[in-house]
C-alpha cells in the first residue's frame, strides 16, 4: 500500500529555521543539500511507515507519533509523523539535542 506524506505547517517551519541556522553558518547550498536529503528520507515513509519506531513522546502524551531519523553524527534530525489510514502527516523535525516535545509544542 502506497501512502500519501504530507507535511504540516509547523513542519515546514522547522525546516525552514533549520535551512536558516545551516545557510548561515555552512552556506546556502549546505541548507539546500540538507533540504533534498531530508525530503528523500521523508519519502522513504510512502511505504512501510510503520517500520519506525514509536516516539518517546508516546508515553508522555499519548500521542501514536512515530519517529525517523535523519543525519549523521552530531547532525541527526527526529522527523515526528503520525499514520491516519493512508496518509503520513510529518508534525516536527528537530535536532535530537532538542528536549522531547512538551504539550506547548504539540
Amino acid at each position: 500500500m502506497a501512502f500519501h506524506v504530507r507535511l504540516s505547517r509547523r513542519a515546514y517551519a522547522d525546516i525552514d529555521r533549520v535551512m536558516g541556522f545551516i545557510a548561515e553558518r555552512v552556506g546556502p547550498e549546505s541548507a539546500a543539500r540538507w533540504r533534498d536529503g531530508l525530503i528523500a528520507v521523508v519519502d522513504t515513509l510512502q511505504t512501510l511507515p510503520e517500520r519506525c519506531p514509536l516516539a518517546d513522546e508516546v508515553g508522555e502524551h499519548g500521542l501514536q507519533w512515530r519517529v525517523l531519523l535523519y543525519g549523521r553524527k552530531r547532525h541527526v534530525y527526529r522527523i515526528l509523523f503520525t499514520i491516519e489510514g493512508d496518509t503520513v502527516t510529518i508534525h516536527h523535525v528537530r535536532h535530537t539535542a532538542q528536549d522531547q516535545l512538551s504539550a506547548d509544542d504539540l
